[in-house]
């Protein structure tokens, strides 16, 4: 499926919808031109570098700063309307824990601010935190605070959930308590975006991944179709076995790289790039492996910013907030 593609039912919106989406900071344009369309009911995985421009697409789809160009909706409505509505809740990274509140009440609170809030109690129990209800907020660790955001995107029962490296902070056991529950909220038909940096996260609880470079959507599908954009395996062979020459010709092969005495030929074709291999007698040490999605990630990437890129994207970004407060 390509972003701009969508399976909607006639009379209704998707969940989101960025069209022609820009955001810049200064001369960066953090999210550029981006036609994007999340369908209800999916569940999708937002991947990039850092710096790719994840977290300022998830502020425009939040309504939390206004894109320079181009359009951003949620259930076909202003993201601002639909988060007051409470058809979105969100997990951020950038929270702190707020002092002398207990982690019933802060649920509370916030579950008061919408219409069709969700019972607290049933919140807790989500996020796994049921007997926290009790304790100080600011006296958790910090893998309890994740689950405390978690609790609070779950207040207002949202439609769309969206989670900003949801398990950054979890231990193993936990980060997989964690999309056990997420999975039994979307299996309520709700729709999920989460970015993350943990591949097999995404592979293994997104219908669909999103990877985002440079401020665009430059691959949009399931882990196998980001797996075959990569070049479909890998073929590993002894460079002493190989024939004088430049390999990259064989059948299927679309790239080659060396790695001491072994050559990696990432190839769409194994079984006719193996063949050719036989056939020249250039099998020696022969391995075939299926591409990861850390293969498909890095191939469809660009590296990360330099460091005066990132200072540059961070400086127009403090100067931009600085024009907003005064506002």
């Amino acid at each position: 499926m390509t972003p701009t593609e969508g399976t909607s039912p006639a009379g209704t919106s998707p969940a989101v919808s960025f069209r022609g989406a820009v955001k810049a900071y200064g001369d960066i344009r953090a999210v550029d031109g981006v036609d994007l369309r999340i369908e209800r009911g999916e569940t999708v995985a937002l991947l990039g570098r850092n710096g790719a421009g994840k977290s300022t697409a998830i502020a425009l789809l939040l309504g939390l700063c206004p894109p320079d160009a181009g359009s951003v909706e949620l259930y076909g409505a202003a993201p601002e309307r639909a988060v007051r509505a409470g058809r979105a809740g969100a997990m951020l990274q950038e929270a702190r824990a707020v002092p002398r509140v207990t982690v019933g009440e802060l649920v509370a609170f916030v579950a008061g601010r919408y219409p069709a809030p969700m019972p607290v109690g049933q919140a807790l129990e989500l996020a796994g935190i049921a007997p926290l209800a009790g304790r100080r907020v600011d006296r958790l660790s910090g893998g309890q605070v994740q689950r405390v955001r978690f609790a609070v995107a779950l207040a207002g029962r949202p439609d769309l959930l969206v989670l900003d490296e949801p398990t950054a902070a979890l231990d193993v056991e936990a980060r997989q308590a964690f999309w056990e529950s997420m999975r039994a909220y979307a299996r309520r038909g709700s729709t999920v975006l989460f970015s993350t940096h943990y591949l097999e996260e995404a592979d293994a609880h997104a219908d669909r991944i999103l990877v985002v470079d440079r401020g665009r959507v430059v691959a949009d599908g399931t882990g196998d179709e980001l797996r075959r954009a990569a070049g479909g395996s890998r073929v590993v062979v002894d460079v002493a076995g190989l024939p004088a020459g430049d390999p990259a010709p064989l059948p299927g092969v679309r790239s080659v790289e060396i790695r001491g005495d072994r050559a990696l030929l990432r190839t769409e074709d194994s079984d006719a790039t193996v063949t050719a291999l036989a056939e020249l007698g250039a099998i020696r040490g022969l391995e075939v492996v299926p591409a990861s999605l850390d293969d498909a990630f890095l191939a469809l990437t660009t590296p990360a910013p330099v460091p005066e890129e990132e200072k540059a994207m961070a400086k127009a970004k403090a100067k931009a907030k600085a024009k907003a407060s005064v506002r």
